[in-house]
């Protein structure tokens, strides 16, 4: 199950407490040769305190938010996919824009803003960002397919309206604190090929996958999606080809 792939998918609000978490990502991950099971890295978090919090609650809580919004567990097929190309990926900037794709093909909520709302100002770019539109697009959202969202407060909507702005800060696709403006990402391998990896996860055939709106979380569709394969190709960072309908389309590692 990928929940940015399933319309029958409900809205989290795990955003809620907190932002996206990247930096402490980053630290549990950056110097691991392998990916590990989920005991593991809790083991690493809770009770190895690696991410240096002062008390063992504070440090199972940790855990349990990063978890949701990134899975962090070896044996979940969509982790596995990410952690093959957070390995591949060249800079902060590419691990960056790798971790906001794992989030959003995890969390329904974050894929639609990213691909209804923010992939507007991202094309707009530099545009400013208001948490007031995130949370009307929220509330929209309660009042037509997601009705779970009318079980939160309005505490719990305004403060994932707030987070999910920090967190596209901290993944490099806005810029600004007190007022935040969109910035368009550079066409990086590793999240093009962490969406190839979990489309062919969810059985879509290639040439469908070359129209997946998916690909707007990344701010491309269409012929962009064909133009960025084949300037990914020219770099040698995957393998595309297209003649008609007939596509090869390869993109190395554990495919």
């Amino acid at each position: 199950m990928v929940p940015a792939l399933d319309p029958r998918a409900p809205y989290s609000s795990r955003l809620s407490s907190r932002s996206a978490l990247f930096t402490d990502l980053q630290l549990l991950l950056d110097d691991r040769p392998d990916p590990l099971p989920s005991e593991e890295y809790r083991k690493l978090v809770v009770e190895g305190n690696c991410l240096t919090r002062t008390s063992t609650a504070g440090r199972a809580k940790l855990w349990a938010e990063l978890r949701k919004r990134y899975l962090m567990d070896r044996r979940r097929p969509l982790y596995g996919a990410f952690w093959s190309e957070w390995r591949r990926s060249k800079s902060d900037s590419e691990r960056g824009l790798t971790a906001y794709t794992l989030l959003a093909l995890n969390d329904r909520l974050v894929a639609d803003l990213g691909m209804q709302w923010l992939y507007i100002y991202l094309r707009r770019a530099p545009a400013e960002l208001r948490v007031a539109e995130v949370l009307n697009f929220i509330r929209r959202a309660g009042e037509t397919g997601h009705p779970e969202v009318r079980e939160w407060t309005e505490d719990t909507q305004l403060h994932v309206a707030q987070h999910y702005m920090a967190s596209i800060r901290d993944f490099g696709l806005a810029r600004g604190k007190s007022k935040k403006f969109s910035q368009r990402p550079a066409l990086y391998a590793a999240p093009v090929r962490l969406l190839v990896r979990v489309l062919r996860l969810a059985s879509v055939k290639d040439l469908e996958i070359l129209a997946s709106p998916v690909f707007r979380l990344l701010a491309i569709e269409g012929a962009e999606v064909i133009d960025a394969l084949g300037e990914l190709n020219q770099l040698g960072e995957l393998r595309f080809r297209m003649q008609a309908d007939v596509v090869e389309l390869k993109i190395g590692g554990a495919e």
